[in-house]
């Protein structure tokens, strides 16, 4: 294929494929009984800049004992100690690491499953994603004494929680509820713990590695702090990256021109792609702050003041389409899409709290999607579209895909499967 010229708007597309009943675009800034919600990108990233005048509110942060741990998590942690693990950790996330240390095995991953759906003439795409995704941040985190598959389930589980408000008195759970989402989230996360993170460490004491584990336990990281760490780059590796991978090839396979471009293009102008689709379908729809301090904010019409105490919603799906950060056609998918910074919109965050896995969720979900697409997929089934209320976003399920298949491949005796293994 020969590389053609970006193209602007599609025909027909940029309706979003995940879309909720009470999502409104306005008004750009709003206050409910000290609840802020923030639908201008400007106000937005302003709010998420101010480092020393909020803390983190989502992910259930406000409920976890600050003196539970020798070293409290980066997700849920504020503040210089904070800056300082971020920074640490960013190393193991920069691009040029990514691509060098593991793209070799993300490739291979991502054709061990396009060779396994070539074999069967099909695949359940957001099954596939989920070892997928599990199996390679599993590399780079260091969880590479156990099952990728087995993990993958132990992870699932932990997401089997009751419905959770953060804008309702006591988050709109009854003392049942409570109760039910330890039980959910406790028995996860010690097996999770045992078969998984134990192992890890044990190995990584025996012999430094270089990875996520390495720099905790150089770090001063107890196995507690360790545990919880694995947690957190374990479920964001693999819920947000999971999700976006089956949205993203629907997308594409839905629009001919698009996925005509993104075939043909090479990786650069590939990920570009994809950072429009995602500004358009961010996996995390909300980000929750507490104001510490006041903090004043414009979106561009009118400036107000947040009062200490007060908790912020950021509306990531609205910000993201920003008509006035985006232009008339924000809601439109536009691969051509120029001036418009950031191009992910806030689906990664922004500030203090920014992933750092932004590349990588971009290149592994290049690198399966790229390959799947090749082969020349069509949609078997309709996907469903559900929403996770912990993280505050879609979930696709039953995204069947076929494969014609013109060859039985033959198989390598002695051959075993990356994706699906675990790891020396």
């Amino acid at each position: 294929m020969t590389a053609t010229a970006p193209m602007g708007r599609l025909s027909g597309a940029g309706l979003r494929k995940a879309r909720r009943a009470d999502e409104t675009t306005s008004p750009a800034v709003e206050t409910h009984r000290g609840m802020w919600r923030i639908r201008s990108i400007t106000a937005a990233r302003q709010v998420l800049r101010a480092r020393s005048s909020t803390a983190q509110a989502g992910f259930t942060a406000e409920k976890i004992p600050r003196g539970l741990f020798r070293s409290h998590p980066i997700l849920i942690s504020d503040g210089p100690a904070h800056d300082r693990q971020r920074r640490e950790v960013a190393r193991f996330f920069a691009p040029a690491v990514i691509a060098d240390r593991y793209g070799e095995h993300i490739a291979a991953s991502a054709q061990a499953i396009v060779d396994e759906a070539a074999v069967s003439g099909r695949c359940r795409l957001d099954e596939a994603a989920l070892h997928f995704t599990v199996d390679v941040t599993s590399r780079v985190v260091g969880l590479t004494e156990s099952d990728t598959d087995s993990m993958a389930t132990r992870l699932t589980a932990f997401f089997r929680q009751p419905p959770v408000d953060l804008a309702a008195e006591d988050w709109g759970r009854t003392n049942r509820q409570w109760a039910q989402a330890a039980v959910n989230g406790i028995m996860p996360l010690i097996t999770f713990f045992i078969h998984d993170v134990l192992p890890a460490v044990r190995a990584h004491r025996r012999r430094h590695r270089g990875d996520v584990i390495s720099h905790l336990l150089d770090s001063g990281h107890s196995t507690g702090d360790i545990l919880v760490e694995c947690l957190t780059y374990g479920t964001a590796g693999m819920v947000t990256t999971r999700e976006f991978i089956s949205m993203a090839c629907w997308h594409l396979l839905d629009h001919e021109e698009l996925r005509g471009e993104y075939l043909a293009a090479e990786q650069p102008r590939r990920l570009s792609i994809l950072e429009e689709i995602i500004r358009l379908e961010p996996v995390v729809g909300h980000l929750y702050r507490r104001a510490t301090s006041p903090i004043d904010i414009s979106d561009d019409h009118t400036t107000t003041t947040i009062a200490t105490g007060d908790l912020i919603d950021v509306c990531v799906r609205e910000t993201n389409i920003d008509t006035d950060h985006y232009g008339h056609d924000a809601e439109a998918l536009c691969p051509a899409r120029q001036g418009a910074a950031p191009a992910a919109g806030l689906s990664f965050s922004d500030g203090a709290h920014s992933c750092p896995g932004q590349f990588l969720a971009l290149y592994e979900t290049d690198a399966l999607v790229h390959r799947l697409l090749s082969c020349g997929p069509r949609l078997l089934t309709e996907p469903t579209v559900g929403w996770d209320d912990l993280i505050e976003g879609y979930r696709i399920r039953n995204l069947d895909l076929g494969l014609h298949v013109p060859a039985r491949p033959a198989r390598i005796p002695g051959s075993s499967d990356p994706a699906r293994r675990s790891h020396p």
